[in-house]
Order: C-alpha cells, then sequence, then structure tokens
C-alpha cells in the first residue's frame, strides 16, 4: 500500500511516525512523511519519500516556543496563532500527498494536522489516525490534568461527577477556538461536522493509542475502533545511536549520572533550568548530564567541575539506561524512554500534556513532579537526594521496564494499519 503519514510537531510528534514508516517500509509498503519541511533533511536519508507540509517550524524562534509552553495560553496560542492560521495552506499541501504522483491507499494522521481529516473526507482515501497520550482522548472515567487547571486533578476520586465537568470544562474553554476549521469545511462545501479539538480528530475506523497500558488503560468513553499499541520508539539521527565521545569517556568514567533534559522543544524556553539543574547536581554531590540543545543561553555561566559534562544532543536510547536518574519535562516520547530504560525521573511539566504524564508516572511510583516555580537548586537537591537514597523508585522503575519489554508498539501499529488497508479493499 502507499501509506501517507502526517503530522505537524516536534520530534516528540514525529519520532514515533518515523519508527512505524520504516516497519511498512520493510514490510514492502511505500510510505510518504507530510511533515513540516525542517524534517526533510531527516527523513531522506532514511529512503523515505518526504513532502512538506506548512506551517514549516523554526527551531530558533524561541519567543514562538515560549509562548506554546505557557501553561495558562500555550494550548490555545499553538493553535490559533500557528496551525490554524496556516491550515489552508495544510489542506493544499496534504491534498497534493495524498494524490500526487499517485494516490495514496490510507492516511495516518496526527491530532496537530487538523486539515487531515479534511483531506480523507474530500477524496475518500481510508484513515487510521493517532494520539501519543491518554491525555488527547479526555476521558470523563480517567480525567486529564488540564494545564490552565491542575487543581481541579485532585479532586477527580473524590467528587462525584468530577470527570465529566473535567471534559465539560475543557469543551468551553476551547469552544471558538476551531472556528478556522469550521470554516474551511463550509468553504470546501462539507457540514459543520464533529468538534475538530475533542471528535472529529479520531478516524471512525481505527485510532492507534501510541503509548503503553502502563501508561492509560482503555476507558469506555474512548472513540471505537481504539487500539493501544505500546510506545513507538525511534530517536536515531540517520540511524546513529552512538553517543558523542565525549560523553562516552565521561559515562566510562564513573557511576550512573543524572541525566537532566527537556527533549526537543521545551529545551528552547528553558529558561535557568540548566543553570539550577547544575548548581542542585554540585551541591549533592553527583555526576550529572545536561543535554542543552543547540541554543547557546543554555550553557551554564558558571565554572563546572569535571563530574558534570555537558552534551547538546544524545539517543535517549543510548543514554538513559546508563543513567541512575533522569530530569526532564514530561513529554510522552522522554517520559517513554525513561520507563523503557527502568529508570526513576524528576519531572518538570511545562504544558500540553506534560502536567497529565507526570500524574500518570507519579501514580506508578517511578517519578516525583517539580513545578518550573519552585525548580531552584536547593529544592531539585532535596528530590533528587530522596529518590537516589530511597531504593523502591529504582526496583519500581525496573518492574515496569520489565513490563514494557513484552511490548511492540511499533509492529502492533503496522499490523492495524494493514488490517485496515486490507478492509477497506474488501
Amino acid at each position: 500500500m502507499r501509506i501517507v503519514l502526517s503530522n505537524i510537531g516536534t520530534f516528540g510528534d514525529i519520532n514515533p511516525l518515523i519508527a512505524i514508516a520504516l516497519e511498512l517500509k520493510r514490510r514492502g509498503h511505500v510510505p510518504v512523511m507530510a511533515l513540516p519541511g525542517i524534517y526533510e533533511p531527516k527523513i531522506r536519508p532514511l529512503g523515505l519519500e518526504f513532502h512538506a507540509v506548512r506551517p514549516d517550524i523554526d527551531p530558533t524562534n524561541t519567543l514562538m516556543v515560549e509562548m506554546i509552553y505557557d501553561v495558562r495560553k500555550g494550548t490555545e496560542r499553538g493553535l490559533r496563532d500557528f496551525l490554524f492560521p496556516a491550515l489552508r495552506d495544510t489542506y493544499e499541501d496534504l491534498f497534493d500527498a495524498a494524490t500526487r504522483p499517485g494516490r495514496a491507499d490510507l492516511l495516518l494522521l496526527g491530532e496537530l494536522n487538523y486539515a487531515g481529516p479534511l483531506v480523507a473526507e474530500v477524496t475518500g482515501i481510508p484513515w487510521a489516525s493517532y494520539v501519543l497520550a491518554p491525555l488527547s482522548f479526555f476521558s470523563a472515567f480517567d480525567p486529564p490534568v488540564l494545564p490552565m487547571y491542575p487543581r481541579l486533578a485532585r479532586a477527580d476520586k473524590t467528587v462525584p461527577g468530577m470527570g465529566r465537568a473535567i471534559r465539560r470544562l475543557a469543551r468551553f474553554v476551547s469552544r471558538k477556538w476551531p472556528q478556522p476549521v469550521y470554516d474551511l469545511r463550509e468553504e470546501l462545501g462539507l457540514p459543520r461536522g464533529a468538534n475538530p479539538l475533542f471528535d472529529a480528530k479520531h478516524s471512525p475506523d481505527l485510532v492507534l493509542a501510541l503509548f503503553s497500558s502502563v501508561l492509560g488503560q482503555e476507558q469506555k468513553d474512548w472513540p471505537e475502533n481504539t487500539r493501544i499499541t505500546g510506545f513507538c520508539y525511534y530517536d536515531s539521527d540517520g540511524g546513529d545511536h552512538s553517543l558523542p565521545p565525549h560523553l562516552e569517556e565521561f559515562l566510562q568514567a564513573g557511576p550512573p549520572p543524572v541525566v537532566f533534559t527537556l527533549g526537543s522543544a521545551a529545551v528552547l524556553a528553558a529558561g535557568r533550568f540548566y543553570e539550577h539543574s547544575a548548581r542542585a547536581a554540585m551541591k549533592l554531590g553527583v555526576r550529572a548530564v545536561l543535554l542543552i540543545g543547540g541554543d547557546p543561553r543554555n550553557r551554564p555561566r558558571q565554572a563546572l567541575p569535571e563530574s558534570i559534562c555537558v552534551a547538546e544532543y544524545a539517543p535517549y536510547s543510548a543514554l538513559f539506561p546508563r543513567a541512575a536518574l533522569v530530569v526532564h519535562q514530561g513529554g510522552v516520547g522522554t517520559t517513554a524512554q525513561c520507563l523503557r530504560a527502568g529508570k526513576p525521573m524528576l519531572i518538570m511539566p511545562y504544558s500540553h500534556d506534560q502536567p497529565d504524564n507526570a500524574r500518570r508516572v507519579r501514580r506508578l511510583k517511578v517519578a516525583r513532579v517539580i513545578q518550573r516555580a519552585y525548580y531552584t537548586p536547593i529544592r531539585v537537591a532535596h528530590k533528587l537526594k530522596v529518590m537516589l537514597e530511597e531504593p523502591r523508585f529504582a526496583r519500581r522503575a525496573l518492574l515496569l521496564a520489565h513490563r514494557l519489554g513484552r511490548e511492540n508498539g511499533v509492529q502492533s501499529a503496522c499490523d492495524a494499519l494493514e488490517e485496515l488497508y486490507a478492509r477497506s479493499r474488501g
């Protein structure tokens, strides 16, 4: 089959698609990656077809990232100021990818590509959707943490009907956001349709939940035809999983360090995270790795001892298994790699799904959570000391890693897509 895989987002949103595309190619199918142009240099060396989809992402625009990761307004601004103004462009680009040079047999669409369901409806091409975290389902029976109203989540187990109230609140607060989607549907001669933010983003035929049942279990108000596959891991750079030489040398020279990272997007709005992290590590007397990304402002200004190693990037799959503990922002991709490596976590969430992911792994007893406003060297050092000295965190993390080892998210996702393709042809 010729299958177009498309989404708009960070590497955390795109890497699972790459993993699935590579497996589909291995099975003899023709995957076409319809993504923002910034990903083309990463995709083409893998031997995959690439089709650029607007809006593109500017990794140097830290102001945009800071706005998107604002706790109270981040999600709204990401949609209304970034995705929706380019909705018509996204539709045109994805339509081209789905119909030229040959018509696609199937579409696999991420929830941030709000033009995707419209392309599927206009062309009649069968489609599947995917989500990366339980938050995306907004279940009343497993209510999420809303970044702008985090305290509501504390009452979901004690106040009857709180889950339904949280779901209604989310729909009410965001009721005006998707108007550009409704406008484009009208322009295309389509009926108004279901709510794009909560309902229309899910395919009626197959919804892939690309996370482990360890993180979230199926609920009775999830969309029909949802399949939990397990995590789909991919974090290599053009197929290279090796660590930078100086980091490899550092890891071999002493005991496992604490790793501090902010993923691929929050790292552009790091603030004083790395400075405070370095001071916490020095205060505690532990070895540490700071993954600072490409922004030179993230490099701590103070002189660092030999016990702290700074690197711009390292594949998590190669680094995390050699860490003692990981401090991160709570993105689902980073969280998945920590669970896979069997490592405890200290999470400092920003926005979107991160506060909800943080609460879920805390409930699994493998993590503690610290809010950004309280991320100071003294507080971080205290939390790290407790976690490093209390063996139950490490034991529990290893048990969960063993459970995840029995899952194969990529294989399960590709099996489901092949089944959908067979049904569409029969």
